[in-house]
């Protein structure tokens, strides 16, 4: 996997190589694909953070029609999701936080604080383009994990998947668009006690919230994520509608998001060295983690017509 073959009024269409994500699109049902696959830990290392950038470029370039099996076909839906096993995402790259703060970097925290921004803007406004973005959870999302898919318009997550914000635990909070996108889903007295809980939440007590649109067993995303295009197909001319109106009602601006970032830059500068040892108990974790699931392959649903990689089209 790697290379999905994009046109945008060109011929020749450019191709490129992933390392820590993989793409496909299925061009039957019009979904692009893209799923992490970090190296080392499953978190947003600086490396992942800039080919999500480069993944959204080429949906953008697509301008709605991807190439796929000697035609053009239309691109309706955007899928975000893992290949790792029992893990979405684990959120930002703690150790590389605990020596920036440790060295007083403000430069380099907010450099990060912008390429995670920079990686959602993109998929928050739609590519500027009518289609419906989701996010497929089957494993742990947390802190950014979690910030990452509240981005899309529907979230498909696994019942055994657990997702919340334990940043506060080290005396922190999360700072690329969480409050943003929680308070606009359940409010902002709801968002700042999930926030300040620290609680991991299961997918069935985020579905209770309204958080997680789709509930579905272990093993079954992807299944469900066809079951909601087919069911979503006899209407998706006014969920689009709906989905604009919201936005135009309510929009999550890139000014927002870099502001509250600039918040979290100065909150990280303040912690204590005691915060930070706690901090680096998570970076731990986050190792063992990464150690026990990185040689399991979580398999492929069968019976799909994929095409594979990802292809620039600018």
């Amino acid at each position: 996997m790697g290379k999905l073959e994009l046109i945008a009024g060109q011929s020749n269409p450019e191709k490129i190589d992933y390392k820590q994500i993989s793409t496909r699109f299925d061009h039957e049902e019009g979904i692009s694909w893209v799923l992490m696959k970090p190296e080392s830990v499953p978190c947003f290392n600086l490396g992942l953070l800039g080919e999500l950038q480069q993944y959204n470029r080429t949906i953008e370039g697509s301008r709605g029609n991807i190439w796929a099996n000697g035609a053009l076909h239309p691109l309706r839906y955007t899928v975000f999701a893992s290949e790792v096993p029992g893990v979405f995402n684990l959120g930002g790259q703690l150790a590389l936080f605990s020596k920036l703060i440790r060295n007083a970097d403000r430069q380099a925290l907010t450099h990060y604080a912008k390429m995670c921004i920079d990686s959602m803007a993109s998929r928050i406004r739609h590519y500027d383009l009518p289609v419906v973005t989701i996010s497929l959870v089957q494993g742990d999302a947390l802190g950014g994990g979690f910030e990452a898919a509240l981005t899309s318009d529907i979230i498909i997550a696994e019942r055994g998947s657990k997702m919340g914000f334990p940043e506060i635990l080290f005396n922190l909070f999360p700072g690329m668009g969480a409050y943003s996108f929680l308070a606009r889903k359940v409010g902002t007295i709801q968002a700042e006690k999930i926030i300040l809980s620290g609680k991991l939440y299961s997918a069935e007590e985020l579905h209770e919230l309204g958080l997680v649109d789709v509930l579905v067993d272990d093993g079954h995303g992807e299944e469900a994520v066809y079951d909601y295009v087919a069911k979503q197909s006899r209407r998706s001319n006014g969920y689009i509608g709906v989905q604009k109106a919201r936005h135009r009602f309510n929009p999550v601006t890139y000014q927002e998001l870099m502001d509250i970032t600039a918040i979290w830059v100065d909150t990280a500068l303040n912690l204590t060295e005691k915060d930070l040892k706690v901090m680096d108990r998570f970076v731990r974790s986050q190792q063992k983690l990464f150690e026990q699931t990185a040689q399991i392959q979580r398999p492929v649903a069968a019976g799909r017509n994929y095409i594979e990689p990802v292809a620039m089209a600018l």
